[in-house]
């Protein structure tokens, strides 16, 4: 199989996002929106959760390479939020640090509620939204979006189709 092009060859770093995603390996952020090294910076976690290293590593590369854009992508049939729904219904808490993610994922599960019949795809939107505002009023970032400097924006990645739909604002 051939190699792709060395990192070095891509020059400067000079990235014009910031992605935040899952794990979930369907979803290849670089892949999907067609980037290559230097183009965008990617950080994943199971169901996109917004820890301190997460949002320390999204405000260097605000601060540091000057990023305008800063995208939470969340995607259909996501697992850590079909194991949230499973921990709120059964009360079952997953053992080490599985329970770290299902914590920070509970609250939009709770917000749609478990007697919704669409309670998994509408608790993706959810956590989608909740982790935009969380980033947009960071203290050190919460300026950098009142200026225009940068936006943060949410997103949803469809696996059957392939296709990326911003979210609005609101729900």
């Amino acid at each position: 199989m051939p190699r792709p092009a060395a990192a070095s060859a891509s020059g400067d770093q000079q990235p014009y996002a910031v992605l935040l995603g899952c794990i979930d390996s369907r979803v290849p952020l670089e892949a999907i929106f067609d980037q290559t090294f230097g183009s965008i910076c990617v950080i994943r976690t199971g169901g996109h959760v917004l820890d301190r290293a997460v949002l320390g590593s999204i405000e260097y590369v605000v601060d540091v390479l000057g990023v305008p854009l800063v995208m939470v992508l969340g995607h259909e049939r996501c697992g850590a939020v079909a194991a949230t729904v499973d921990t709120l219904r059964t009360g079952r808490r997953p053992p080490g640090a599985l329970a770290h993610l299902i914590d920070r994922i509970a609250p939009a599960v709770t917000e749609v509620g478990l007697d919704d019949p669409q309670v998994q795809p509408l608790a993706v939107r959810r956590h989608v939204r909740r982790t935009v505002t969380t980033l947009r009023a960071d203290p050190l970032l919460a300026p950098a979006v009142a200026s225009g400097r940068i936006a943060v924006t949410g997103a949803l990645y469809t696996l059957t189709t392939g296709e990326v739909s911003l979210l609005p604002a609101t729900p």
